[in-house]
Order: structure tokens, then C-alpha cells, then sequence
């Protein structure tokens, strides 16, 4: 399964030369052949579109320059963590709003979602639609470049509009605005949506490929951002009228190996633990193929002070510490059954035989967390493997709760509260709640930070509501300003075209 999810450079032609970043991944090429060369077969496509998937991996997995983690540490959640306040400087500035146009992570993550957008145009480009596998092959590419255009219209607010390769007089390209953005985004996914097949139909190898459900999904969030809620809530209906998804009865196991490319999975990001990788063979620095997740172990409690007990986790490096207001959200809701799969307080760590032996460590806030977490099982320590190198857990992308929340939300905006109570009322009863009463946004607000802490969607949701001042504020959050990251300043040197974002 997992091993057909590696990275394919397409020969020669894989080689980053887009305009944003000219100088980004320079690799040495594998082969000689050109590019009227290459494409022709349905095997060419299919390295070309692999190699497209693979940004997935890449770039939330960078080491000390991940994606998922931009996402994280400037929401309420948890605190950037690490050894002390000079422990990777970049990420210290996410999580207290001191960050600027020069930060490493904010960069790669501009960098990482075009390199995908340039892996995309190739195909769309260069492949032609002459067979069944490659009609299949440039929906995904469509998507693919959506979701890559997504993610820079939704943390940077504008950028390069770019759907075909550039010859070098060409680097430097005017920003598009965030309405001309989404505009591509929209078409591309209505274009994906027909050419891409069910989730059903796919092999099991092929779970990873994104379906017409995928498709369907991020088309009705990038209409939530847009506040379109009636044509959000008809794409979300799409997904959930398909009979393709459900959510998974066991939520203790919903984050776990076991369940990756289940019911519940719409899209991941996806790595294996086989590359049995040690301190000599692990692939340090940022150009490299990411085929295990640092992240996770950045990200698990730190060794000098865990004590795991039965928790099944083992330590960390202790970056991504929650908040204990976070894991309070939960007993004020009543939720014993997301929280211990989510988050645990040190009575709840000491209850199954764990420890913590230094409260005042920095970054810490009396909680460990519990998903994406540190898992001996599901990383390799065979045959000299190193377990803190080798993670394997996949990141849930997109899933069919959040799914469920977000067509609630589009519903109710759009003035149907019967269907939005339905699909929130759902979710509640996965999680052993009785229906929501009271204000249903705010039940739609809550439900959202309960199933969905630690997946990288709270600073957004903050954000696109307009709750970031309030809540953020009293992390650093400036309004006006930090709703945006900065573009990065090697954009800015480089394209003699582009805008900076307010504040920076």
C-alpha cells in the first residue's frame, strides 16, 4: 500500500524552476531524457502524478520546517514546546506572533505548495488524454494543483497565478488576488470532480489517490472560506449523499495505523517505517524525500522528563505541548471519549502509570498529547533502525468528520438549521454526547476544537471567523496583520512583481 506513496522524480524534467523559487531543490537529474521523451505512456503518467502526491509527504514532514506545524503552533492548542525559548528560534516565533517574511517554516511552506503547483502544471502540460488511466491521471493533477493553490490562498491571501511552466524571462509573475485564486480552484476541482473516480473503485494500493469524494470535499471548503454557503453545503452533499463514507464507531483508534485509508478517510498524507533509517542514513536538510515523519517525533513528549506508563507512546523531543485550557474544553463538554485519545493531564498520565518529572520544563502546560502521538508501534526499531526516525503514522488531511462539521456549519449559514443540527448531531453521537442545545454556531464552533484539536484547522477556523483577536490576542495576535502569513523574503527579492502582506 504505502510503498507505491514514494517519491518519483519524473527523470530530468522533475527539477524545480518555477517562478517563485528559482533557486529551491536543486538536485542533480536521474536520466537524460527530455521531455518530448517522456509522458508518452501510461507508466510516464503515473511517475509524473506520483511525484505530484509526494509534495504531500515533503513538505509536512520537513525537518524543523513542517507545514502541518505553521498550522499549529499559532492556534490556542498548545505551545511551541522544545528544549527552552532558544530552541529552534523560527518555530518559537509561530507560536507568539514574532515571526516575519525571513522565518524558515513560512518559507518552505510557500515553497513546498508551489513546487507542488510546478509537479502539477507538468502534468496537465505535458500528458495527454488518450487513454482511460491518463483521462484519471490529469483529473488528479487538477486536484492536486487546487489544493496546492488552496493552501497558499488560505495562509498567504494571494500569490502567483501559475498553470503552465515558465521559461526563465518569465520568473517574475504578478500576484493574483485571493477571488482569482479561488476562481482557479474552483474550476480545477469542478474539472477533477469528473474525471476522478468513487473511493470504492479504486484498488487497495490506491487508496491514497484522491476520488471524486476528495475532490467534492476541499471544493465545499474553499466555498466555506468564501462564505458561498449554499453552493458549500451542495458540494458537501455530494460527499455525504455517496455512501462512500462514514465515521468510524472506534474513535480511540481513528488516528492509529490500523485505520489509515479507512471509512473515515477522505485524503492523507501518508509515510511508511520500512526505510529503517539510523543517525548516519537519516535524510537531514529540506531537499530531501521525507519518507518517515520527523514531525511526529519533534512533536512527542519530551525523554528527558516522560515517563510513559501503559500510554503505548515513548519520548519525544517536546515540541507542540497543549494547553491545559485546551484539555479543559473537553471535561467542560463531558467528552470521555475523545479526550483520552487526544489529550492527557498528568493526573490522567499518572492514573495509567506514567510520570512527568519537571513541571516547570518550558513549554510545559500540565498535558501530553495523545493523537499523532509518539507510538512505539507504529515506528521501526528492527535490524539497527532507530525508533525516533522511523515514524510511520499517516496525517488525516481530510476526514469525513470534519466534513460532517463543515456542512453543518455551511448549512446553517445558509439558513438550513434542521440539516445543519442533523450532521453536527452526528458527530456529538460518535462521541457519546446528547444533541446540542443553544446557540448552533457556537455548538458548531466547540464541536469543531473537540473532534478536530492537533489536525492543523483551529488557527484558520479562528481566522475565517473572525474569533482570532479575541482569542489569539493574548498569544501576540495582531488584528489586521497576522491573519496572513508574510510572503516569504526570498519571493520578495526574487519576483520583482510582488505584494507583501499588510504588517510586515
Amino acid at each position: 500500500m504505502k510503498s507505491h506513496y514514494k517519491l518519483i522524480f519524473a527523470l530530468a524534467l522533475i527539477i524545480f524552476a518555477s517562478a517563485c523559487s528559482k533557486d529551491f531543490l536543486e538536485v542533480d537529474p536521474i536520466g537524460k531524457m527530455s521531455v518530448d521523451q517522456f509522458y508518452k505512456t501510461d507508466e510516464d503518467a503515473t511517475k509524473a502524478i506520483m511525484a505530484t502526491y509526494d509534495i504531500l509527504q515533503w513538505m509536512n514532514a520537513r525537518d524543523w520546517n513542517s507545514a502541518y506545524l505553521v498550522k499549529t503552533f499559532p492556534s490556542d492548542e498548545s505551545n511551541v514546546g522544545g528544549g527552552d525559548a532558544g530552541d529552534q528560534p523560527p518555530y518559537q516565533e509561530l507560536g507568539v506572533y514574532t515571526y516575519g517574511p525571513s522565518n524558515a517554516p513560512i518559507t518552505a511552506v510557500w515553497q513546498s505548495n508551489y513546487f507542488g503547483i510546478y509537479r502539477a502544471n507538468l502534468v496537465l502540460t505535458n500528458v495527454k488524454d488518450d487513454s482511460d488511466l491518463k483521462k484519471q491521471i490529469l483529473a488528479e493533477a487538477k486536484f492536486l494543483r487546487a489544493y496546492y493553490y488552496f493552501e497558499i490562498v488560505s495562509m498567504f491571501g494571494h500569490g502567483p497565478l501559475i498553470l503552465d511552466e515558465l521559461a526563465p524571462s518569465e520568473y517574475s509573475q504578478p500576484f493574483a488576488d485571493a477571488a482569482a485564486i479561488y476562481a482557479q480552484v474552483e474550476k480545477d476541482l469542478n474539472e477533477a470532480i469528473a474525471g476522478l473516480p468513487l473511493k470504492s473503485q479504486y484498488a487497495e494500493h490506491d487508496k491514497f489517490r484522491a476520488s471524486k469524494g476528495t475532490a467534492q470535499a476541499l471544493l465545499g471548503k474553499a466555498l466555506l472560506y468564501q462564505e458561498k454557503y449554499a453552493d458549500a453545503a451542495a458540494a458537501f452533499e455530494g460527499v455525504i449523499s455517496s455512501g462512500e463514507y462514514a465515521l468510524q464507531e472506534n474513535f480511540s483508534t481513528l488516528f492509529l495505523q490500523e485505520s489509515e485509508f479507512g471509512i473515515e478517510s477522505l485524503f492523507e498524507a501518508s509515510w511508511v517505517t520500512s526505510s529503517g533509517y539510523d543517525w548516519g542514513t537519516f535524510q537531514w536538510g529540506g531537499n530531501r524525500a521525507m519518507e518517515n515523519n520527523i514531525t511526529w517525533q519533534l512533536t512527542g513528549p519530551r525523554g528527558d522528563y516522560f515517563v510513559p506508563g501503559t500510554t503505548g507512546l515513548i519520548g519525544g523531543w517536546g515540541f507542540n505541548y497543549p494547553h491545559n485550557a485546551a484539555y479543559q474544553v473537553f471535561v467542560n463538554a463531558g467528552d470521555t471519549v475523545r479526550k483520552p485519545a487526544s489529550i492527557l493531564s498528568l493526573a490522567d498520565l499518572r492514573a495509567r502509570g506514567g510520570d512527568w518529572t519537571n513541571e516547570s520544563s518550558w513549554g510545559w502546560d500540565g498535558c501530553i498529547r495523545v493523537k499523532y502521538g509518539t507510538r512505539m508501534d507504529e515506528t521501526n526499531g528492527e535490524s539497527g533502525a532507530v525508533p525516533e526516525l522511523n515514524y510511520g503514522t499517516n496525517l488525516r488531511l481530510i476526514r469525513y468528520a470534519d466534513v460532517l462539521l463543515m456542512a453543518a456549519e455551511a448549512n446553517h449559514k445558509a439558513g438550513n438549521n434542521s440539516l445543519a443540527a442533523t450532521y453536527l448531531n452526528q458527530v456529538r453521537q460518535r462521541a457519546k454526547l446528547p444533541p446540542f442545545t443553544g446557540d448552533i454556531m457556537q455548538a458548531i464552533k466547540t464541536e469543531r476544537q473537540l473532534e478536530l484539536v492537533f489536525e492543523g484547522v483551529r488557527f484558520l477556523d479562528l481566522i475565517r471567523w473572525g474569533d482570532a483577536p479575541t482569542v489569539l490576542g493574548p498569544f501576540g495576535f495582531v488584528a489586521g496583520k497576522h491573519e496572513l502569513f508574510p510572503i516569504p523574503q526570498d519571493e520578495i527579492r526574487n519576483n520583482s512583481k510582488a505584494v507583501q502582506n499588510n504588517g510586515y
